[in-house]
C-alpha cells in the first residue's frame, strides 16, 4: 500500500488533552502505516509530568517545532508530511495550518474526534479558523460524540477550503473507545486515496 501514498513521506501525530503519545490508537496507526514514517509526539506539559494542558500558543509552537524537526530528520519538505491527532492534538494541528501570519505547509490534516463544542457550550468558536485550511483534511468521529451533532460537524467541515473527507464510527462517543481498528482503517484508506491524487 505504501506505493500508493505518492509523495507523502511521513506523518506526525499528537494525542488528546488527557492522553499521551502512547495512546493505543496512535500506536496502532504507527504499526498499520509502516513503512511510512510516523512520529508520535507528546506536548510539553505531558513531558513535564503535568496533567493540565498549556495554552494554545504553547501547544501550537510545539506542533510547528515537531513537524519541522521531523521534516529535517526525514529530509523532507513539510509539504510531504501529514499531521494531525486526536481531539485537542488535531485541533492544534489545524490551527497551525490555518495560522493567519505563518501557516504551516503540510500535505494534509487528520482530525480524530475534533472537539468542536465542549459539552454544554453550543458555540465555542472552534470552527472559524477551518476556513483558512487549504489542505486535504480527514475527519474521523463517533456518531454519538458529545462535542457536536453530526450536522454541526458537517457544517464546520464545509469551511475547509481543501478537499475534505468525513468518516463516522457508529455509536461511539468522543473517546472512540474500542474503535482503534476502525480509526486505522479510515486513516489508511484516506492516505492511499491522497497518495493516488498526488501522483
Amino acid at each position: 500500500m505504501a506505493s500508493k501514498r505518492g509523495h507523502i513521506g511521513g506523518i506526525v501525530l499528537f494525542p488528546g488533552a488527557g492522553a499521551d503519545r502512547d495512546h493505543s490508537s496512535l500506536l496502532l496507526l504507527e504499526k498499520r502505516l509502516r513503512p511510512l514514517r510516523v512520529a508520535r509526539v507528546d506536548f510539553p506539559y505531558r513531558r513535564a509530568g503535568r496533567r493540565a494542558p498549556d495554552r494554545a500558543p504553547v501547544l501550537m509552537d510545539c506542533v510547528r517545532d515537531e513537524v519541522e524537526r521531523a521534516a529535517k530528520r526525514w529530509k523532507l519538505p513539510t509539504s510531504s508530511i501529514v499531521i494531525g491527532g486526536r481531539s485537542m492534538g488535531g485541533r492544534m494541528c489545524s490551527m497551525v495550518v490555518a495560522d493567519e501570519e505563518d501557516p504551516l505547509d503540510v500535505g494534509g490534516l487528520i482530525l480524530i474526534s475534533y472537539p468542536l463544542n465542549p459539552p454544554g457550550r453550543a458555540d465555542a468558536g472552534r470552527a472559524a479558523h477551518l476556513g483558512r485550511v487549504r489542505v486535504p483534511t480527514l475527519f474521523v468521529s463517533g456518531t454519538r460524540d458529545q462535542f457536536f451533532t453530526k450536522a454541526q460537524l458537517r457544517a464546520a467541515a464545509r469551511r475547509v477550503k481543501g478537499s475534505r473527507t468525513m468518516r463516522w464510527i457508529d455509536n461511539k462517543r468522543h473517546d472512540l473507545k474500542g474503535a482503534d481498528e476502525a480509526i486505522a482503517d479510515h486513516v489508511e484508506s484516506w492516505l492511499s486515496d491522497l497518495g493516488s491524487r498526488r501522483t
